[in-house]
């Protein structure tokens, strides 16, 4: 059985974060493992609080899964400040982790930025180049390249200019174009766009997440990165096909 590590916060109300991920593994026949960087006290409502974990603590988790059950693919979500990613970052480069999809979540939902300066530096110097694949969102996108993105060209230049200084495969999410879904990975000067029409569905907290989690799946199963992209992309999509509706807000995906 192929084993799978989520490094990312814990949400209490199971639709995004650790519990999207572990459900995304187990239904892509995966075996789970955590490293929680933060509690979150939230719902489908919005974020009520954050409890970042001791950095040290975090070194702690990482060392106890590596030395025992090694992780095919790892998947990177929440970090919470700089620390958690400076901890992160020096034991994924210990223990030489591999099949990494860096999820950089730095901007909420609302537009507002989840990071401060300090942590975006650090993350952009000591964590990003681990990644074999980073997936940002287009306002994530913008933050990581300085770039605003209003249509697929913009998006071009963002992950070109993201790729000045970030070798690895670059995977900016569509979910914020008004019209469409489409997606764009660009690896060493080559863009290749998956393309899809909009999913009529308000109910799709943890959709980031469980994206990165499936593609991260489909690298440790063996499959090529733009085949894991393509795959990854039609279960998030088929999980909004679904449209369970729980709760007062934004609902999770249907699994």
């Amino acid at each position: 059985m192929k084993k799978f590590l989520t490094i990312a916060g814990s949400d209490a109300s199971g639709g995004a974060g650790i519990q999207a991920d572990i459900r995304t593994a187990t239904l892509h026949g995966l075996y789970s493992m955590s490293i929680i960087t933060a509690l979150t006290a939230q719902n489908t409502t919005g974020v009520q609080g954050i409890a970042p974990t001791d950095p040290a603590f975090v070194a702690k988790q990482t060392d106890s899964v590596f030395s025992d059950i090694r992780p095919d693919a790892i998947k990177i979500g929440m970090l919470a400040n700089a620390g958690v990613i400076r901890a992160v970052a020096e034991k994924l480069r210990e223990h030489e982790g591999r099949n990494i999809v860096l999820d950089p979540v730095m901007v909420a939902s609302s537009g507002a930025h989840l990071f401060d300066e300090e942590a975006v530096s650090v993350l952009k110097e000591d964590l990003i180049s681990l990644a074999d694949v980073i997936t940002p969102n287009i306002r994530e996108a913008e933050v990581l390249s300085g770039i605003s993105i209003r249509n697929r060209e913009e998006a071009v230049a963002a992950a070109a200019e993201i790729g000045k200084w970030y070798g690895g495969a670059i995977l900016i999410t569509g979910g914020h174009f008004s019209e469409s879904s489409d997606d764009l990975l660009y690896r060493q000067g080559e863009s290749t766009w998956f393309c899809a029409t909009r999913i009529d569905n308000p109910n799709n907290h943890g959709t980031g997440c469980t994206f990165s989690s499936a593609l991260a799946c489909n690298m440790a199963l063996g499959y090529e990165l733009t085949e894991s992209v393509r795959r990854a992309k039609d279960y998030v999509r088929r999980a909004l096909a679904l449209q369970l509706d729980l709760g007062r807000g934004s609902g999770p995906l249907g699994f």
